[in-house]
């Protein structure tokens, strides 16, 4: 039996406002088998945090992005660190998906972002998660259940590598013997296909199935009647396929003295 894979997904999000909505999350993933990661749970502070996760997401499976009513920590170049993790999710190709809040101007105001410029950017950043698959939400439970049936869909439609145990992966031995009866199989295919198609040797200068030659036989025809039917010989041009296909007729015309069709 195939070892059996778990799937690693990493969730971002901005963290403070959103701890409810992660827990539920993670609940979520792990009641899937499914290996939870989000470097946004340690401050993303300086170029060499954001390497680590870069190479965090590298290694997931699936890439998940929470969206509340606050923008979050913001790099440099005024981009928060959720957004700029989305990016590079999206530049790896990963397959991600967006949860969004319905209505986030329902949420407590120390939930939602009082900056206008953040403002701004957020519903940017929002507008930009619904070009891709997105779901909608409204309470942790909501977002627990709609991750549950998101995820399992996402695993069915875009299979990943995934990871497995130590202790269930084949040894190299073992994968080059495997690699090795494969190759022998594909060269015995390769050999049936060939004999089908091509005269053993040996054999080349034996009657081939479309080759002519003159068939001769004679009639010798007992008196009928008051007459005698003449006696004469017949030779007809033929070929092997038309002697097998058409035997059992040429012996009974024989026979009866008559002259097959061949």
């Amino acid at each position: 039996m195939p070892a059996e894979k778990r799937y690693q997904a990493f969730v971002s999000s901005t963290f403070h406002d959103l701890q409810e909505e992660r827990q539920e999350v993670m609940q979520a993933l792990l009641e899937l088998d499914c290996i939870p990661s989000g470097m946004e749970l340690f401050p993303a502070a300086n170029e060499d945090q954001w390497t680590l996760i870069k190479k965090v997401i590298d290694d997931c499976d699936y890439y998940i992005v929470l969206v509340g009513g606050r923008y979050g920590s913001v790099d440099q170049t005024g981009t928060s660190y959720t957004e700029r993790e989305y990016l590079y999710a999206l530049e790896r190709a990963k397959p991600v998906i967006g949860f969004l809040h319905k209505d986030p101007g329902t949420l407590p105001a120390n939930r939602c972002e009082d900056d206008p410029v953040k403002k701004q950017r957020l519903e940017k950043f929002r507008s930009l998660v619904e070009q891709k698959v997105c779901r909608f939400w409204d309470s942790p439970a909501d977002l627990g259940s709609q991750v549950s049936r998101s995820l399992v869909k996402l695993i069915k439609s875009h299979p990943a590598i995934g990871w497995v145990r130590g202790d269930a992966v084949l040894d190299e031995d073992t994968s080059r013997e495997i690699l090795r009866l494969r190759t022998r199989a594909e060269d015995l295919e390769r050999e049936l296909q060939s004999a089908r198609t091509t005269a053993p040797p040996g054999s080349e200068h034996l009657a081939r199935a479309e080759d002519q030659f003159e068939l001769n036989y004679s009639v010798r025809a007992g008196p009928r009647g008051n007459s005698v039917d003449p006696n004469y010989d017949v030779s007809l041009p033929t070929s092997w396929n038309r002697i097998f296909a058409n035997g059992s007729v040429v012996t009974i015309g024989v026979l009866q003295g008559q002259t097959p069709g061949l």
